[in-house]
C-alpha cells in the first residue's frame, strides 16, 4: 500500500490523500479546493491522473476537501464517489454554489491575465461538471463496513466537525496481511451546540490526522450566548451599529442563528433585525433541518419545546442580489450573517468594504481564518485591509469567538487520538495545517506515546 498527499500538506486547504493498493486500486480521500490567495495554479493540476483514480472517499462537504470534486470528472475521473448522506446532501448546494464563485472569479483573474498579456487559465468546472459529479454518488451510513474495489472495507465513524461528516477507516487485505488505515477529516469538539460529539475509532496501522489547531487552545467561554449578546448590546444598541459577522455556510452559520433564537425565545434579544445574507447559507439551512438524525439530543429536546431551531420573528433569510445590496442603505443597527467564513468570497466582502471603516460597527469573527484570507487579516488586528482591489481602515471594533470553531484545539484533538494504543500505530501523519502548527502538534503527541510521526510534503509519497 502506499499513500501520497497531494493537498493539505503543510497548509490548510486542498485536502487530497491517494491510496494506492498492492494489486493498484487507486482510492482518494477527499477532493479538496485550495482556498485563500495565490492558489489559481494549484487547483489547476492534481499531480495525478484522474482517470486512473477508482474511488473517492469523502469525509465531509466544506469545500476544501470537495470543491475539486467536478474538476477531477472534467479530466477524465469516472468511478464512483462514496459518502455519508448528509454530505452527499451538502455537496448538491455547495458544489454548485462553488461552481458560480469560480466562474465568477475566473472572469477577474483572467481580464488581468490578459491585460498583462497572460494567456488566460481554463474555467476549474461548470455546473454541467457539478451535475456529472452529484450522479457519481453512492451514500453510507456510519460504522458498517462496505467494500471499495476488490481488496479494500471502509467504515464512517462520526467526527462532529459539521452535518455528515466523518472520518475514513480503511481495510486493506494484501494477500495473507491486513493493514488498516484512519484519516480524520476534520475533527470536530466535543459537546457542540447542535452535533453530536466525536466518537472513537478502531485501532489503525496508520492515521492520517489533521492538525488545524495543533499549537493552540481555544479561549474557554462558560456563556457563549452571554458573550454574543453582550457583542449585540454595545454594538446595535449602545453604538447604534451593525455586528457583521463572516461565517461558513455550514455549521457555523446555523449554530449562531440557534444561539440567537435561544436569546429570542428567552426575551433577551435587542428588537433589531437579524440576516442570514447568503443563498448557500439558506439551502444549508434547509438541508440540516432535513438531517435531524445528525443533531444531539438537546436540541432535539429545544426543537420538541420550540418548534424551530433556526426561525425566529426578527431572523430574516436573503437570497435576491438586491435585497442583499439593499442592507448596506440604511444605516440602521442590525446583525448580518454571511458567508464566506474566511471573507475570501460571496457576499460578506462587500458588507465588510460598507461597514468596515464606521467605528459604530463590529466584526465578530467565528471561525478559523487561513494565514492568508481577509478574515485572518482581520482578526489579526492589522489597521487596514485590501478588498476588491481597494485600501479600508478598520476602523470598526473586532471580536473573537472562538468557541464556535468547529476544529478542535490541540487538547480536544488529543483526547481524540487517545482512544489509540500508540503502540500498535506504526506512522501518524499530520495534514491539513501549518508547518509551524504541525510542528508543535508533533511534539505533543510524542508525550503521550506516538513515535512514528511523519509531516508530509506536497506530493510526497510513503510505502505503508
Amino acid at each position: 500500500m502506499k499513500v501520497q498527499f497531494y493537498g493539505a500538506a503543510q497548509r490548510v486547504t486542498g485536502s487530497k490523500h491517494l491510496v494506492t493498493t498492492d494489486n493498484g486500486t487507486k482510492i482518494l480521500l477527499d477532493c479538496g479546493l485550495f482556498q485563500g490567495i495565490n492558489t489559481t495554479d494549484l487547483n489547476q493540476q492534481f499531480g495525478f491522473d484522474p482517470r486512473q483514480v477508482d474511488y473517492v472517499i469523502l469525509s465531509h462537504a466544506h469545500i476544501d476537501h470537495t470543491g475539486l470534486l467536478p474538476r477531477l470528472i472534467r479530466k477524465g475521473f469516472s468511478g464512483k464517489i462514496y459518502s455519508t448522506h448528509a454530505t452527499q446532501s451538502l455537496c448538491e448546494v455547495m458544489l454548485a454554489d462553488s461552481a458560480g464563485i469560480q466562474e465568477r472569479d475566473l472572469k477577474r483573474v483572467n481580464k488581468r491575465r490578459i491585460k498583462r498579456g497572460d494567456e488566460p487559465i481554463e474555467v476549474l468546472y461548470t455546473q454541467a461538471d457539478v451535475d456529472k459529479t452529484l450522479s457519481l454518488f453512492e451514500t453510507f451510513d456510519y460504522h458498517k463496513e462496505y467494500k471499495v474495489g476488490e481488496d479494500a472495507t471502509f467504515k464512517f465513524f462520526d467526527t462532529g466537525h459539521i452535518l455528515g461528516s466523518a472520518g475514513v477507516y480503511l481495510t486493506l487485505n494484501e494477500g495473507a496481511a491486513k493493514k488498516t488505515l484512519f484519516f480524520t477529516g476534520d475533527i470536530g469538539r466535543p459537546n457542540d451546540k447542535i452535533l453530536r460529539s466525536p466518537e472513537p475509532f478502531p485501532q489503525a496501522d496508520y492515521i492520517i490526522s489533521e492538525s488545524t489547531y495543533g499549537n493552540r487552545l481555544h479561549s474557554p467561554e462558560p456563556d457563549v450566548k452571554a458573550r454574543l449578546l453582550a457583542v449585540v448590546r454595545k454594538t446595535c444598541v449602545e453604538n447604534k451599529g451593525k455586528v457583521i459577522i463572516p461565517a461558513f455556510s455550514v455549521d457555523r452559520t446555523q449554530e449562531l442563528v440557534y444561539a440567537l433564537d435561544q436569546l429570542e425565545s428567552e426575551g433577551k434579544l435587542p428588537r433589531i433585525p437579524v440576516y442570514v445574507d447568503s443563498p448557500l447559507s439558506v439551502k444549508a439551512t434547509m438541508v440540516m433541518k432535513s438531517h435531524e438524525e445528525e443533531f444531539n439530543k438537546d436540541i432535539l429536546a429545544y426543537i420538541k419545546r420550540d418548534g424551530d431551531a433556526f426561525g425566529f420573528s426578527n431572523l430574516h433569510y436573503i437570497t435576491d442580489v438586491e435585497d442583499s445590496k439593499a442592507l448596506n442603505v440604511p444605516n440602521k443597527p442590525c446583525i448580518i450573517i454571511s458567508s464566506s467564513g474566511m471573507a475570501e468570497a460571496g457576499r460578506i466582502k462587500h458588507h465588510l468594504r460598507n461597514n468596515i471603516e464606521d467605528a459604530r460597527n463590529t466584526v465578530l469573527i467565528v471561525g478559523y481564518c487561513s494565514p492568508n484570507s481577509l478574515g485572518f487579516a482581520i482578526k489579526s488586528g492589522r489597521d487596514e485591509v485590501r478588498i476588491f482591489g481597494e485600501n479600508f481602515k478598520v476602523n470598526a471594533s473586532v471580536e473573537v469567538m472562538d468557541s464556535f470553531s468547529a476544529h478542535a484545539d490541540y487538547a480536544e484533538m488529543i483526547d481524540y487520538l487517545k482512544c489509540q494504543d500508540t503502540t500498535k500505530v506504526k506512522q501518524l501523519f499530520l495534514v491539513h495545517g501549518e508547518i509551524e502548527t504541525q510542528t508543535a502538534f508533533a511534539e505533543r503527541l510524542k508525550e503521550i506515546g506516538f513515535q512514528n510521526i511523519i509531516i508530509p510534503q506536497q506530493g510526497e509519497g510513503f510505502d505503508l
